[in-house]
């Protein structure tokens, strides 16, 4: 157990009803000495990624309602919740992301900390199946049937919605509903974003829990408090030839979340100018 941990023997709150501690509760106790607690609230109420539920909030102010859902029901000090978007990639639309979120609270600090990262690695995909069509060259290529689909008819938004499909049959027959309940014999199909069905964002999330839990190991060099680390990042790094500043990545701002300490760092790669080849003024 990391003793120097200010959570070592501590009890976190999990706010999940799908199955995330899988992914979160190795890394807090071997990196915390913290031990999770799984609170099994209805986070579904704050939003599906099927459409059931619309999600009001974005997805920061929805996962700190998880954490806080978690806190009040549980009674515990400290709170973990994580939540997930999913789309086309802002500069590369035809590329799909995931963008993930774990938030921390603190509430005898107090302190909240966010930990997030884009993921091109997800296999977030739609399709539209006619009423004699084959989905298998679409099933293999989202990971099915060890990453689940969610299936309805084409043309009922509301539903009824076929969850859980990890097994051929019973996506069959999810299918032969769904024809039977569309005027056209179509059916809508997408993959299943939840944590549970979907071992490729659980990985993801592994890899957040990991950044989180050195974050929360980290002490502010200037009142002690924990989660130091990169709170922005500025681009601007030289041109070597002419030294225009290019869209690349020049410092890192590493910042505490209680004091509000900041403090500009160079890139830790050890970078200092940028290839001429990101050059606005040498190659525009």
């Amino acid at each position: 157990m990391p003793l120097a941990s200010p959570y070592a023997g501590q009890r976190l709150c999990l706010a999940t009803h799908h199955g995330k501690q899988r992914a979160l509760a190795r890394p807090f106790a071997l990196g915390l000495g913290a031990t999770l607690e799984v609170c099994d609230c209805d986070t579904d109420s704050l939003g599906t990624f099927s459409g059931e539920v619309q999600r009001l909030d974005d997805a920061l102010s929805t996962c700190r309602s998880k954490a806080r859902m978690g806190l009040e029901r549980s009674g515990l000090r400290f709170g973990l919740a994580s939540e997930a978007s999913f789309g086309p990639h802002p500069a590369v639309p035809l590329l799909a992301v995931g963008q993930e979120l774990l938030v921390f609270v603190d509430l005898d600090r107090p302190l909240t900390l966010l930990e997030q990262r884009l993921d091109w690695r997800t296999n977030y995909s739609q399709t539209r199946l006619g009423p004699e069509q084959d989905p298998s060259a679409w099933l293999k290529q989202v990971g099915f049937p060890s990453h689940g689909v969610i299936a309805r008819p084409l043309n009922q938004p509301e539903g009824p919605y076929f969850k859980d499909l990890t097994h051929p049959g019973a996506l069959q027959d999810a299918l032969d509903a769904c024809r039977g309940l569309d005027s056209r014999r179509e059916v809508w199909l997408e993959t299943d974003m939840r944590a549970h069905c979907n071992p490729t964002r659980m990985r993801s999330i592994r890899r957040l829990g990991v950044a989180l839990v050195r974050r929360l190991g980290s002490p502010c060099p200037g009142c002690g408090a924990p989660g130091w680390g990169v709170v922005d990042r500025q681009a601007g790094l030289p041109c070597r030839c002419c030294g225009t500043a290019t869209d690349l990545l020049a410092v890192e701002v590493w910042g505490c979340p209680c004091c509000h300490l900041q403090l500009p760092r160079a890139r830790r790669d050890g970078v200092e100018a940028a290839d001429p080849q990101h050059c606005p003024w040498c190659n525009p």
